[in-house]
Formats: structure tokens, C-alpha cells, sequence
């Protein structure tokens, strides 16, 4: 079966997709429009399809630029995998159905989780199906990269946003001490000479912190190549996202304890998150800069000699 062949079922799957899961995707993009803890998943779908244009590409140019014609370099598997891809489908089916009907007294936060990740695994199980395994492997990163669109629990997120406000405020102490202002720790409350600061829910900065590690997840697998490289960096995003928080805090302190209380209820205050994101992308590109270089100055491996 040609390419081209297998575009047709791979589309009819994917808008029986869209039909049975309408409502789930719906409620997300709500979710997503209304609460800046889901923001990120707008990006997901559209940073995906061009990932995986971009992998098709570098794919293509590589079979082109291979000597040998390499059949690695090649992305469409000579045959599809339909079991593999029917039992996936079949297994979508089942956990949509269940999210949806089988889970009445279930909170909606949980079953519209479920239902996206049946979603998402509709979507795999399809390309599996239609396109094959090699396929799968090719993609795999944009394809996985898909279950962000997979919306956090409302638990898990809560979850979250305290360990943000605990490291926050962690950070922030850490960086009034280096500069020598005096300071307390109760909690998420954080205490200097005639100021008291609690790190609020609204400051964890739970968008930008989600925003980044999505950046970075996308940085790294565009311009590394090792997967411990990729894992580093990912997880060090997570640390860089409590220092750049740490550092609003503190930087909004001083400026207002210092220069002009204003700042403490300003600006800065309420819109400055997009300056430290900028610090916190400023931060990764210098680690991933960093891991870069080492991968090149890695010693090439040469093929062994044909024997003669």
C-alpha cells in the first residue's frame, strides 16, 4: 500500500475522533482560555504538527544525503501495523467510553482528563494503524508529545502550584540572604524588616513555569541528540522555573522597598511574568548551548572497514 493509500482511513479515523470526543475538546480549549494554568495546552497541537513536519524533512534529507540509501532514513513503514494499531483503537474506545459514561459520580476535571488521553491514544493508535511502527518511531517525540494536551487534574494541580509556592519562597529567601537583607521563613510566608510577603496561589506563576518546561522540551529535541542530554535539560527546567520565580519575587521586593513601593502593587507585579520567562528561555538556551557543545566535541564513531 503506497502513502497515499493510507491517507484516506488515517483521516476517516481521525474525524471519528474529533466527533466522539467534540465535547472533551471543547471543554479544554474553555479550559485553556480561561484559566492560565492550562494556557500551554493551546500550543500543543500546532507545536506538534510542526515538529513533525520539520522531523519529516530532516528524515527526507537524510535518505537523500545517505550513500547507501539507508532504509533507517526512510519514515513510512512498508507495511502498517494494523493489530497493534486495532488493538490501541479498540483500547481508546473502551477508556473514552468509560470516561464518559462509565464515570457518572466521577469530579468532570477527572473524566475530562481521561477522555483527552483517549483521545491522544486514538491519535497514535491511527498512525500505527495506517502508517506502521517505523513510523511511530520516527514521529515518536511530536506523537508522545501530544499527551500535553491531556489536561492536569484538578488534584495533581493543586499538587503543583504549593510545591511552586514552597521553592518560590525558598528561592526568594536564598537570594535576600546573599545580599545581606534579613529575613524569615514561614512557609510561603516570607518576612523582612516592615514587610511581610506571602508567595500567593497567583504567584507560583504556574503558566510560565509550564510554559517553559514546553519550550524546553521542544528546544531539546530540535537541537540535541542523546537522551540523557534531553532528560537534563527537561529537568533542569524545573529548577530554572522556581529561580525565575524566586527572582520576581525578589526583584519586585526591592524594587519597592527601595526605590518605589509602588512596584509592590504595579506593573511588574501583575504583568511582569513575561519578563522572567524571557530570563528563565535566556537560562536554558545557555544550558542547552553548553550540552550542545559537548555532543560535538563527542569523537565521531567510524565504520568499521568492509573486509576485502
Amino acid at each position: 500500500m503506497t502513502t497515499r493509500n493510507r491517507v484516506p482511513p488515517f483521516a476517516f479515523l481521525f474525524g471519528v475522533s474529533i466527533l466522539f470526543w467534540w465535547h472533551s475538546l471543547v471543554m479544554s480549549l474553555r479550559l485553556a482560555l480561561a484559566n492560565e494554568a492550562y494556557t500551554h495546552i493551546l500550543l500543543i497541537l500546532p507545536l506538534s504538527v510542526a515538529l513533525i513536519y520539520l522531523d519529516s524533512k530532516h528524515l527526507d534529507s537524510k535518505h537523500q544525503d545517505s550513500k547507501y540509501g539507508d532504509s533507517k532514513a526512510l519514515r513510512i513503514d512498508p507495511q502498517p501495523s494494523p493489530r497493534i494499531g486495532a488493538a490501541l483503537l479498540v483500547l481508546a474506545l473502551l477508556i473514552g467510553g468509560y470516561a464518559r459514561w462509565g464515570m457518572a459520580a466521577t469530579v468532570d476535571e477527572v473524566r475530562l482528563s481521561l477522555g483527552m488521553f483517549a483521545l491522544v491514544t486514538w491519535w497514535i493508535a491511527a498512525v500505527l494503524f495506517c502508517f506502521g511502527a517505523r513510523t511511530f518511531q520516527s514521529f515518536l517525540f511530536p506523537l508522545c508529545f501530544l499527551f500535553l494536551v491531556v489536561p492536569i487534574p484538578e488534584f495533581a494541580l493543586n499538587w503543583i502550584v504549593e510545591f511552586l509556592q514552597q521553592q518560590s519562597a525558598v528561592a526568594a529567601r536564598i537570594m535576600f540572604r546573599a545580599v545581606g537583607v534579613p529575613v524569615a521563613q514561614d512557609g510561603i510566608t516570607l518576612s523582612i524588616p516592615g514587610l511581610d510577603i506571602e508567595v500567593a496561589r497567583e504567584c507560583s506563576s504556574i503558566r510560565s513555569s509550564l510554559m517553559l518546561v514546553v519550550t524546553t522540551m521542544v528546544l531539546a529535541h530540535l537541537f540535541l541528540r542523546s537522551w540523557w542530554r534531553k532528560a537534563l535539560l527537561v529537568v533542569a527546567a524545573i529548577p530554572l522555573s522556581v529561580a525565575k520565580n524566586g527572582l520576581r519575587i525578589f526583584t519586585i521586593v526591592e524594587l519597592g522597598t527601595r526605590v518605589d513601593p509602588g512596584f509592590l502593587n504595579g506593573k511588574l507585579h501583575h504583568n511582569g511574568g513575561i519578563v522572567f520567562f524571557g530570563i528563565g528561555v535566556v537560562a536554558v538556551v545557555v544550558l542547552l548551548w553548553i550540552l550542545r557543545r559537548t555532543e560535538f566535541r563527542m569523537p565521531l564513531r567510524h565504520p568499521a572497514p568492509l573486509p576485502e
